[in-house]
């Protein structure tokens, strides 16, 4: 039986799971987002600062959740990950003829990132704790 949702997002066991969902998910974010005309695409919906906001900081609290240690370890962690995260992402678009890699679009994933982690960094040990006390009973 899979586990509930609550301890799949904050149970210490959990943590190695949540961290490779974490990579996975940036490995999906350069592989779309490097197909020709993609980008294009998603940018009828959404700006590409809405995208790279939205995007790194979902891996920046998927990462936070699945570091281990104190929570200034995890949030400088996962902020650190995003920011090399963000800086090859920027990279490898500036080798693509039909993208560009650019400073501000890292600083944007920076932001937010630390956006993310700072709140988690005060906020995670209650929620933890309390979605694990009312999923147990």
């Amino acid at each position: 039986m899979p586990a509930p949702l609550p301890e799949l997002c904050f149970a210490d066991r959990y943590e190695r799971l949540r961290y490779r969902t974490a990579l996975v998910l940036y490995a999906l974010v350069i592989l779309i987002g490097d197909i020709p005309g993609v980008r294009a695409d998603v940018g009828q919906y959404a700006s590409g600062g809405v995208l790279h906001s939205v995007g790194y900081g979902v891996l920046a609290l998927i990462l936070f959740s699945g570091t281990a240690g104190g929570m200034a370890r995890r949030a400088l962690l996962s902020v650190l990950m995003v920011a090399a995260m963000g800086a090859l992402d920027e990279f490898i678009q500036s080798f693509l003829p039909y993208r560009r890699g650019a400073v501000s679009d890292w600083v944007i994933d920076i932001t937010a990132a630390t956006a993310v982690a700072l709140p988690l960094y005060f906020c995670w040990p209650a929620m933890a704790a309390a979605a694990l006390k009312k999923q147990r009973g």
